[in-house]
């Protein structure tokens, strides 16, 4: 069983990893206390007032009691000394509460927030992101959490093919790790060969929800691409050819090859490879092919030759990809 402080600060500007901070307290929570002990105070409820509130009432649940409270870089000064600071004071013994602040330029939490936390006992916790020029050096740090060397200049490698996106990073260094072990010292050759750029990695996902035909991922993974800035123009010819190794894939082993007779004859990771078996066993290879038609005629479209601006014609296309029939 956990060992919980009676309160805890997670805030920062990394709103990525706050979130998985606040998923996992959330869900270690459940697990202790079930849904009857956990309270989330969020969006205009989030008030010092009503915090403070509900941290001195009095409850009959049985065993430990937790409360989530997003928002806390919202609040001023005066609020929090006036609702949240005493109410720390006076915690009762089985209750942990937990403030989320997702800090943004002005957005900060108040200065009394964390003293009251660390008097109470509690961990104060920032998630900051990492200035461009030190992110080689914490892919170092974070490869050496994994288990893994990366030697300064495959770490740099890293950046530069895969962004500035912490959280994507961690995701390319855990697929690092699956590939090499622990142990293993890579260069700047070894992460070049394995790691893909950054609109290659989302377009793996969009492409696993195409073969899934799960059109909902399709959609929020196309609108992500766009929204960050990624053209339609560069967007197709990636979808295209991941596609076609899925293709491959399934061809040879409907003609009767085994996943390992494909594995040792294609180039790429072990774990990229896996997935792309993986997805080819549980595919049907003629509705790939009718998504390598659509993306060609949507090529053409896309290139002035149809009636519907490009992000209206690039949906619809996927939507009749992703269809169920």
């Amino acid at each position: 069983m956990a060992t919980w402080k009676p309160a805890y600060l997670i805030h920062g500007d990394d709103h990525g990893r706050i979130a998985e901070r606040r998923a996992a307290l959330r869900g270690r929570a459940e697990a202790e206390s079930g849904a009857g002990g956990l309270e989330v105070i969020d969006g205009d409820a989030s008030t010092p007032e009503n915090v403070g509130l509900a941290l001195s009432a009095m409850t009959f649940a049985i065993g430990r009691r937790f409360v989530v409270v997003d928002g806390a870089e919202r609040w001023k000064q005066a609020d929090v000394d006036a609702h949240v600071v005493p109410a720390l004071a006076n915690l009762a013994p089985d209750t942990t509460v937990a403030f989320f602040a997702r800090e943004d330029g002005r957005a900060k939490v108040p200065a009394a927030l964390p003293k009251a936390v660390a008097k109470a006992g509690g961990d104060v916790i920032e998630q900051a992101t990492v200035k461009s020029r030190e992110l080689p050096k914490w892919v170092q740090a974070e490869a050496k959490r994994l288990g893994l060397e990366l030697e300064p200049g495959a770490a740099q490698v890293l950046v530069a093919q895969v962004g500035d996106r912490q959280q994507r990073l961690l995701r390319e260094l855990e697929k690092l790790t699956l590939e090499h072990g622990p142990g293993a010292r890579l260069t700047a050759d070894d992460v070049t060969d394995a790691a893909a750029d950054s609109a290659e990695i989302q377009v793996w996902g969009l492409v696993d929800a195409l073969v899934a035909r799960d059109r909902r991922t399709v959609f929020r993974s196309f609108l992500e691409l766009r929204e960050q800035g990624e053209a339609i123009g560069r967007l197709i010819p990636l979808m295209a050819r991941r596609l076609r190794e899925v293709l491959t894939i399934a061809d040879r082993l409907e003609a009767g090859e085994s996943p390992a007779q494909v594995k040792s004859s294609t180039k790429g990771s072990p774990w990229a490879l896996d997935r792309r078996i993986k997805e080819a066993r549980g595919t049907d290879p003629e509705m790939l092919r009718r998504a390598l038609e659509t993306l060609a005629d949507l090529e053409l479209q896309t290139r002035g030759m149809g009636d519907l601006d490009p992000d209206t014609a690039t949906i619809r296309a996927l939507g009749r990809m992703a269809a169920a029939h």
